[in-house]
């Protein structure tokens, strides 16, 4: 990542160049002690977005995370580029709203993470991962990606939305095209077409389950978008669908990035792969360093309300703000040898949101997922290792690997 010789301050972020291997973590380390709030003024795929402020460091972040007054979700969005995505439809997930009507809706969806019924999960999530680790019998090589955190995480958010097992992999195509609309392998039709392509889809498959559940309620999640009320009054269709989405997206995405991001990172870290083979009641810790380190999604936005200043920038009303984790998540101010894989840091981190209502919902069935995740792995392949070169998402969103080649090795008795 060439910026040498460059005025950061110059420096473009949406150059899709600079993201060809993941996050520009460089790029990202120079703007936090030199440009902390940076202007990047335009897209090269969408021209016709605004530019956006970018803020790098974990105050700033924790800054605007919790003044929802100033720096509004529901205004313009929350990603960096809507790249065409329609603004209704962004606003009608609760991530997309700000209160009072985000704090009501969101309660509803709590109902189904109360962490009573995640623990409840405990089990079915251990005998999913086996299955998925099962089908590895017999195979010297394997891409965790595909083999294991994609079926995996999409059982398990699957059930909890009453998805039929067979539908699991075509759900995940849509979230993964959708989501990854910037990467060619992950969406063939081209960035512009993504929305027209895949949205259309998400809507017929998701109506066809409302309709099933609207005849035949179960005690499901999309049953629970179905039936129930906010303010005396139930979910528009729409609001429905981009709930059902949010969840599946979520639930698909997000544990298998850092899932795939932490085992490359243990096998590249051969002593820290260790220390937890030799003591796994630290794998809860590793997954907090692995939250830390490889926050699923990159960034979030807001949108600022009012002319304000932020860290000595001055910001006007309706400019995009946007929030960088995968700086913030490595901030020197806040962490010792930030870049360094350490399980036993137990480090606080940003993977989830940085306070204040957006907080992510999810997190207890996430952390439960990626220690079941890794526990199950290491103790069915301890001296599982990289067979080649993993590929990473090409997204100003999406911080995850498309391909995690591994060599097995022997399973463990």
């Amino acid at each position: 990542m060439a910026t040498v010789g460059r005025d950061i301050e110059s420096v473009e972020l949406t150059q899709q160049e600079l993201w060809a291997d993941g996050p520009p973590l460089e790029l990202f380390r120079e703007m936090r002690s030199k440009c902390p709030i940076h202007r990047t003024e335009r897209f090269e795929e969408f021209p016709e977005e605004d530019g956006f402020w970018s803020v790098t460091t974990a105050e700033d972040i924790h800054t605007v995370s919790r003044d929802w007054e100033t720096y509004s979700s529901e205004r313009g969005g929350v990603l960096a580029a809507a790249g065409g995505f329609p603004l209704e439809l962004a606003q009608a997930m609760f991530i997309g709203m700000d209160p009072p009507k985000h704090d009501r809706l969101k309660a509803l969806f709590q109902r189904g993470f109360t962490p009573k019924r995640i623990a409840e999960h405990e089990e079915r999530i251990r005998e999913i991962t086996r299955r998925a680790l099962d089908r590895l019998e017999g195979r010297d090589t394997a891409d965790l990606v595909a083999d294991v955190g994609q079926p995996v995480v999409s059982r398990v958010i699957g059930s909890f939305m009453g998805i039929a097992e067979e539908d699991d992999a075509l759900w995940a195509e849509l979230v993964n095209s959708t989501l990854g609309a910037a990467d060619p392998d992950l969406n063939p039709h081209g960035l512009q077409d993504a929305v027209t392509v895949y949205v259309p889809q998400i809507f017929e498959n998701c109506q066809k389950l409302i309709a099933e559940r609207r005849e035949n309620p179960t005690d499901d999640l999309t049953s629970v978008l179905i039936h129930s009320e906010v303010d005396g009054e139930k979910l528009e269709e729409h609001e429905i669908v981009m709930g059902f989405f949010l969840l599946i997206a979520a639930g698909n995405d997000s544990t298998k990035a850092t899932y795939c991001s932490a085992m490359r990172a243990l096998m590249e870290a051969p002593e820290q792969k260790q220390i937890l083979l030799d003591d796994p009641s630290l794998v809860p810790d590793a997954v907090e360093e692995a939250l830390r380190m490889f926050p699923a999604f990159a960034h979030f936005r807001r949108t600022a309300t009012k002319d304000t200043e932020l860290n000595g920038q001055q910001i006007k009303e309706g400019d995009k703000v946007v929030m960088w984790y995968v700086s913030s998540n490595r901030d020197e101010s806040r962490y010792e040898d930030p870049d360094r894989f350490d399980v036993t840091r137990k480090p606080e981190h940003q993977a989830f949101g940085a306070g204040g209502r957006h907080f992510c919902l999810g997190t207890a069935l996430a952390r439960l997922e990626l220690r079941i995740l890794i526990e199950e792995t290491l103790a069915r392949y301890p001296e599982i290792e990289l067979d080649g070169r993993p590929q990473a998402v090409e997204s100003l969103f999406l911080n995850q690997l498309k391909t995690l080649p591994v060599k097995l090795g022997p399973r463990a008795a």
